[in-house]
């Protein structure tokens, strides 16, 4: 691995969804042979950083700044909704773009972020999360099905009643009684690795508690559980108003903190507004 002397970081978290955030806006700082290795390096929480990704900043000639996510395993993501207000916390505190709305250029698309300010500090971030697809050739998914909306899927020794969605990355959404009560640990990698997702998914089993509110667990691809999943928590609550479950205002309770979203439909298409924080841990230096 390359020696990472001297290397600049910021450790950040949104609601538990935590990353390593590398300036490479001006140049690169890590070669594109060695980010994959390194990004297992950083991630690493007994011999690195730890962290369920490295973010990477940009220039961009679509948007105001460009955005790269790696996972633990080093692959590369297309987006995080919980890494994204932390990306614009980053750009904004470090003076790379002093902007209280930006857009960013992401492998899903151009996000637009406004941040909130208190005496010049960013408090929130509101994120349009843009428009998703049920399509399964989009997300993609092995299936003769068009879309697969609360379909039987057989995983080890259950049935689940599952919902495949992209918001640009993928992701499975299972309702059920009680999040509580779900082994994880279990199902989690047994739905990431199915057959039918030849890119692997997110997985997120949901509880609906009123119409307005609900709690979810996660199991990211590439990452394992984590805390919080912004676009798995877009991709929640963009189903649970599919499936009539959720209105349009829903608080989404995730075990890292909470979420606000704001349903709209747009193109025959239905999309979200996320807002939530995004913390400072620490910056470092190797």
């Amino acid at each position: 691995m390359m020696d990472l002397k001297g290397l600049k970081f910021s450790k950040m978290h949104g609601i538990g969804n935590d990353f390593s955030i590398i300036d490479e806006s001006e140049g690169i700082v890590i070669p594109e042979s060695d980010k994959a290795e390194v990004c297992r390096f950083l991630c690493h929480r007994n011999f690195g950083v730890g962290g369920d990704g490295v973010l990477f900043v940009e220039s961009s000639e679509v948007a105001d700044i460009g955005y790269r996510m790696f996972n633990p395993d080093g692959s590369e993501a297309e987006m995080c909704g919980n890494g994204i207000r932390c990306f614009a916390d980053f750009v904004y505190r470090k003076n790379i773009l002093k902007q209280e709305k930006m857009t960013v250029e992401t492998k899903a698309g151009i996000k637009t972020i406004e941040i909130s300010l208190e005496n010049d500090e960013p408090v929130l971030f509101k994120v349009d999360m843009g428009i998703s697809t049920f399509k399964t050739p989009e997300i993609p998914m092995n299936s003769d099905l068009d879309e697969f909306i609360g379909g039987k899927l057989k995983v080890l020794d259950r049935i689940f009643d599952l919902t495949a969605i992209s918001v640009g990355n993928p992701h499975a959404i299972i309702f059920v009684d009680d999040v509580d009560e779900v082994d994880i640990n279990k199902y989690g990698p047994a739905i990431e690795t199915h057959e039918f997702f030849p890119e692997k998914i997110n997985v997120h089993f949901v509880e609906a508690i009123s119409k307005n509110e609900g709690k979810m667990i996660t199991w990211e691809r590439g990452a394992g559980v984590t805390l919080a999943c912004g676009t798995g928590a877009t991709s929640t609550v963009i189903v649970g108003y599919k499936l009539g479950l959720f209105d349009e205002n829903i608080l989404l309770h995730l075990p890292g903190g909470d979420l606000n979203f704001n349903i709209y439909e747009k193109e025959k298409a239905i999309g979200a507004f996320m807002e939530g924080p995004a913390t400072l841990v620490f910056d470092g230096e190797f």
